[in-house]
C-alpha cells in the first residue's frame, strides 16, 4: 500500500532486488538472503512467502538485465570504469568496489601498512553509490591519500585519478569531497 505519495513496499523490494541485480557485487544466494531479509522486515503480512517472491523478483531482474544488456554498445562505462580501476591499482592506489562505508577503505590501508605497503592512496565507493549510478549515470568516488587523508582540489593525487577517468573517457569533477563521475553501471550479466 502507498503512504503519502511513494511508491508501495512491495515495489521499493522489487527495485531493491533489480539493484543487486544490477550493481553485480552479491552472488545468487547472498542476493536471494539480502532480499528475504528485506521482505520479512518490510512486509511482514507475507514472510512465508518471502524465499518464493525473492526468487521471482531476482529472476525477473536478472531476466531483464540480460534483455537490456543485449543492446548496450561493446564497450560500456562499467568496462571504461573497470579499465580506470586497474591502472589506478597499478599506480598504487587501489580501488575497493561496493564497500560498506569509510571503515572499509581504512581497514584495507591498515592492512596493507601491515603488510609494509602503504599505497600512494585509495578510492573506494559503497554499493548505494552504485545504485545511483545505474539510475542516474552518476558514481561518486572517494579518494584518500595511504594516510586517510581526503584529497583536495590542487592535489596531485586527486589530479592523476581525475586524469586516469578522462583518459578511458569519463567526464568527471570533484565536488563537495567526492569525484563525481559521469557513469551508467553498466555492469554485463
Amino acid at each position: 500500500m502507498a503512504i503519502g505519495g511513494k511508491r508501495p513496499v512491495d515495489e521499493e523490494l522489487q527495485d531493491y532486488a533489480r539493484l543487486l541485480v544490477r550493481a553485480g557485487f552479491l552472488d545468487d544466494a547472498q542476493m536471494r538472503a539480502e532480499v528475504v531479509s528485506a521482505i520479512e522486515a518490510e512486509l511482514p503480512d507475507v514472510a512465508v512467502d518471502a524465499p518464493i517472491l525473492a526468487r521471482a523478483w531476482l529472476g525477473g531482474a536478472a531476466a531483464q538485465l540480460r534483455k537490456d544488456a543485449a543492446l548496450w554498445p561493446a564497450e560500456t562505462d562499467h568496462d571504461r570504469l573497470q579499465a580506470t580501476f586497474g591502472e589506478c591499482a597499478e599506480h598504487q592506489v587501489p580501488v575497493l568496489q561496493g564497500v560498506e562505508d569509510h571503515w572499509s577503505a581504512k581497514a584495507e590501508l591498515d592492512r596493507l601498512a601491515g603488510e609494509g605497503r602503504t599505497p600512494r592512496g585509495i578510492a573506494w565507493f559503497t554499493a548505494a553509490d552504485v545504485w545511483h549510478a545505474i539510475d542516474q549515470g552518476m558514481l561518486e568516488v572517494n579518494v584518500w591519500h595511504g594516510t586517510t587523508a581526503n584529497v583536495a582540489p590542487g592535489d596531485a593525487l586527486l589530479e592523476s585519478v581525475l586524469s586516469c577517468l578522462g583518459r578511458h573517457g569519463l567526464a568527471a569533477r570533484f565536488d563537495e569531497g567526492r569525484i563525481e563521475v559521469s557513469a551508467h553501471w553498466q555492469r554485463r550479466p
